[in-house]
């Protein structure tokens, strides 16, 4: 067999691996390389990682995958949403550990500007939330005050993970980010795409401290490792980018350490009771291309301690006990951080994998609900389901029943990766995409009885009349 032309190379920076693999002429993946990311330190409800080491790693992958090929293709760079830290500029010396997505050190922050949720949801389309840099970023400058000085005059500096990464690979000379990660912070306006003075004023974070915003596409960004860098973007972004048409109102399931289920916005309708409105990227010209997204927080982690491999879907509605499984609260459209891990009866008669079946339920019963609230809005004919956890049988089975429509699982395995190259080769849209669709083996008509019964019972634990 011929040897492919290499079109891209893309890197994913991710919570708990870190991935690169070559793209070829066709849009499909080769070479792939894996390393794990630096060890999770948590305490207190704090997220945190070596920041160096994870850097050292991701260039380690980066070059293990280039010694594939004799090309110097355009880089494709995608990253976890929110993620950041501070540095020294000269040197790059970290002075904080790299802060994930996931820490709620934030959540003082944000119980104080509540009065001031409307305004941020109205700029960002974001709920006023922890998991984003600025509750974060705005309660370490309250505790480090000494920072702030240093970082207005530019001896420190402040980004996303893409930013420090960028920041090295241009030893120095970038201090910048892409829309697609600079919206996820709540410090930027959705309509003008930049930076916003107000949210910067309310957060009491000075503007003139964050990076540039760039587009997300066309960057042709000259690095010192010879690489030219073309795309950059969040990695919701780039799996939604390599799995749906962005003309079609299909709906990506991406089930990873959390789970997102996200639908490009395709009319002029401007909102979701609760839903996020998520900028997915902005091209070369400058316009943004935005969609509509509802979470899961951290459902990987609930199911890490339990046998999910061998949980079947005739495992699923065998009792009447209820359950939610998002370990750090819910996500959209509810942000409760008070309801976690939650079972409407005790399970201390239950073996692991009746617990198992619990915890799968819940997770095939959100998104199901989520998908109802798409429908309803834009309806569509099709879910495409992608992420490791995708690969549950279970999982496939029961969202396929419970939500109702044609449902498809990807077969390549790396949306987010697949996304980036292609966003870098200037192929989006171009893409082969190898789907297998999901057929329904074993009914479960109890598992549909017992949903409509879950969705009684979350309702009745939200106090809330949702349908």
């Amino acid at each position: 067999m011929a040897t492919p032309l290499i079109s891209a190379i893309a890197l994913d920076l991710g919570t708990t691996s870190i991935k690169a693999a070559l793209l070829d002429q066709h849009g499909m993946l080769h070479h792939r390389v894996t390393q794990p990311a630096p060890k999770m330190n948590t305490h207190n409800g704090c997220y945190e990682s070596d920041a160096l080491s994870y850097a050292e790693t991701a260039e380690q992958t980066l070059k293990q995958c280039l010694a594939q090929t004799e090309a110097n293709p355009p880089l494709g760079l995608c990253s976890q949403r929110s993620s950041f830290l501070i540095w020294e500029k000269i040197g790059g010396q970290p002075i904080t550990p790299l802060i994930s997505w996931q820490d709620n050190r934030g959540i003082a922050c944000c119980d104080a500007m509540q009065t001031s949720a409307h305004i941020i949801q109205d700029l960002t389309g974001l709920r006023l939330t922890p998991y984003y840099l600025a509750p974060k970023l705005s309660v370490l400058l309250q505790a480090h005050p000494e920072w702030r000085d240093p970082l207005q005059r530019g001896e420190l500096l402040v980004g996303t993970l893409d930013s420090f990464m960028i920041w090295r690979w241009t030893n120095g000379k970038q201090h910048l980010t892409d829309a697609s990660m600079a919206a996820r912070t709540l410090l930027m306006d959705r309509q003008q795409l930049q930076w916003s003075p107000r949210l910067c004023d309310l957060f009491h974070i000075p503007l003139s401290i964050l990076p540039q915003i760039k587009p997300s596409t066309g960057l042709n960004l000259h690095l010192d490792n010879g690489l030219t860098l073309q795309a950059s973007l969040g990695d919701q972004s780039t799996a939604l980018i390599a799995s749906v048409d962005e003309n079609s109102a299909d709906v990506l399931v991406n089930l990873g350490t959390g789970g997102f289920v996200i639908q490009y916005q395709t009319t002029k309708e401007t909102a979701r009771n609760g839903y996020l409105r998520t900028l997915i990227y902005q091209d070369r010209v400058g316009q943004g291309h935005t969609a509509f997204e509802g979470t899961l927080n951290s459902i990987a982690t609930a199911l890490a301690p339990y046998p999910v491999n061998e949980c079947q879907i005739e495992d699923l509605a065998t009792n009447d006990i209820f359950c939610l499984a998002e370990p750090s609260g819910l996500g959209a459209p509810y942000f409760r951080n008070d309801l976690g891990i939650h079972f409407s009866q005790s399970i201390e008669f239950l073996n692991d994998r009746q617990v198992t079946a619990l915890l799968l339920e819940a997770i095939i019963f959100r998104i199901a609900h989520i998908l109802e609230d798409f429908h309803r809005e834009s309806p569509f004919t099709q879910v495409y389901l992608s992420g490791g956890l995708s690969e549950l049988t279970c999982l496939q089975q029961g969202i396929a029943q419970c939500g109702r429509h044609e449902t498809y699982r990807l077969q390549q395995k790396e949306t987010s990766l697949q996304g980036a190259a292609l966003a870098a080769a200037d192929m989006m849209g171009k893409n082969h995409r190898e789907t297998e669709k999901i057929e329904i083996g074993h009914r479960n008509n109890a598992l549909l009885e017992k949903y409509r019964r879950w969705k009684d019972w979350f309702n009745i634990l939200l106090g809330t009349e949702r349908d």
